[in-house]
């Protein structure tokens, strides 16, 4: 990857940890800890990999994303919000009476969201039947999708994962959030899925595994995603809370807003990430 790619990149995984905390602040309530330790990925994939056009969101040709972990819109609706899709002032309205944006992804009302997502599971299904279409149709566009670790433990994760190998779904690269939280405490603690590389192995997928918050470990994980003839998962050690000293690895901070002392303290640390990143990023 060139330096100055990855300094681009950098630069917008810090901004979009700003604006996810600044949204889940104003609306009082929304999930900040799975939200930052998805930005790198939603990160590299609006902005280095997908082919989507933010003045053409409906686009016949354009790569699918299905965010299955819904409760972590914030991420999302910053990436496209600094894509162009709509304006960063919408953020300022997440979970407002009427708004655009609301706690979870909204596919009839939020321009450049291909799927509705809430309920755990349903979202990579969706995927997995996006990816059939494209499959069966010989269309070029490919299907991304990102999975909580927590969510895994849902069953209709593996119907799916098990529709997909026998369909042959080599258009599909699945991303898992492992950053080992959910909303009652460690994954292990509560329905531990590990080895989950073996386990999607199992059922027929290439499997990857990788530092989330690396770029160019992401940037080489999907490379070889696209060289395999099987559905393909990038499993992502990732840190839940990441960028927020007292959210990290913090279960927590799953579903719940920082109050006013503690979003001053998050404000301070996410700015100053990202004013090092652009400084970097115009000295690069």
């Amino acid at each position: 990857m060139e330096k100055k790619t990855l300094l681009m990149l950098k630069e917008k995984a810090a901004r979009i940890r700003m604006l996810s905390v600044e949204a889940v602040y104003g609306a009082k309530s929304g999930h900040p800890g799975g939200s930052l330790s998805i930005a790198e990925l939603v990160t590299y994939l609006y902005f280095n990999k997908m082919n989507v056009v933010a003045n053409n969101p409906d686009d016949e040709n354009r790569d699918r994303f299905v965010l299955s972990k819904g409760h972590c819109a914030p991420a999302l609706y910053s990436a496209l919000a600094l894509k162009g899709f709509f304006d960063v002032e919408e953020l300022k309205k997440l979970r407002k009476l009427g708004a655009m944006l609301q706690g979870h992804p909204d596919m009839k009302l939020i321009p450049g969201v291909d799927m509705s997502t809430g309920s755990l599971g349903q979202g990579f299904s969706a995927a997995c039947g996006m990816a059939a279409v494209g499959k069966r149709k010989s269309l070029p566009w490919k299907v991304f999708t990102i999975l909580g670790d927590g969510e895994i433990e849902e069953g209709q994760v593996w119907e799916a994962a098990m529709f997909a190998n026998q369909y042959k779904l080599d258009n599909i690269i699945a991303f898992v959030d492992l950053n080992g939280y959910q909303i009652d405490g460690a994954i292990e603690d509560v329905m531990n899925p590990h080895p989950v590389d073996d386990k999607f192995r199992a059922f027929g997928w290439y499997a990857q595994v990788i530092d989330g918050h690396d770029f160019e470990a992401i940037e080489e994980a999907v490379a070889n995603a696209e060289k395999s003839d099987k559905p393909s998962v990038i499993i992502c050690k990732t840190v839940k809370g990441k960028g927020v000293s007292y959210m990290e690895n913090n279960y927590n901070w799953h579903g719940k807003a920082p109050k006013e002392d503690e979003y001053l303290i998050a404000e301070k640390e996410l700015r100053e990430a990202w004013e090092k990143a652009s400084e970097e990023l115009n000295n690069g």
